[in-house]
């Protein structure tokens, strides 16, 4: 059974798409810890991270420093953290949060965002990306 993010790669899931390639995708996460949270995610379906192959592995973080640094452009954040947790769905994938603290990145502050205000963020991270 195709994971959830398989589903948002077919397209038969709704999803904030900031940018994709032939080999990733980033999104919105509709869980958000802070505005801005994304998700990146290899296309192909991979159980963890550490299971995708070292050439796509190599292209996984170029692919999110460029989604980061505009993360960060449009949130004002000091910085972009990075997580890789890997539990809640199947399908490898990492978390860039805008953070100002150390301790911005807790996963127990996550909350469903409104859909109007995800649209809008994505709106101005893809203007960002395009810029």
């Amino acid at each position: 059974m195709p994971s959830i993010f398989s589903r948002i790669v077919a397209r038969e899931l709704p999803a904030h798409i900031l940018l994709e390639d032939d080999e990733f995708m980033a999104f919105l996460d509709i869980r958000p810890i802070r505005e801005g949270h994304t998700l990146v995610i290899p296309k192909a379906e991979f159980p963890d991270v550490f299971d995708m192959p070292d050439p796509l592995l190599a292209g996984l973080f170029p692919f999110a420093r460029t989604v980061a640094q505009a993360v960060k452009e449009v949130t004002g954040a000091e910085r972009v953290g990075m997580a890789v947790i890997g539990l809640e769905v199947p399908h490898a994938h990492i978390h860039l949060v805008p953070i100002d603290g150390l301790y911005d990145i807790d996963f127990r502050r996550a909350a469903p965002a409104d859909d109007d205000d995800l649209a809008a963020t994505a709106a101005r991270i893809r203007a960002a990306l395009a810029g």
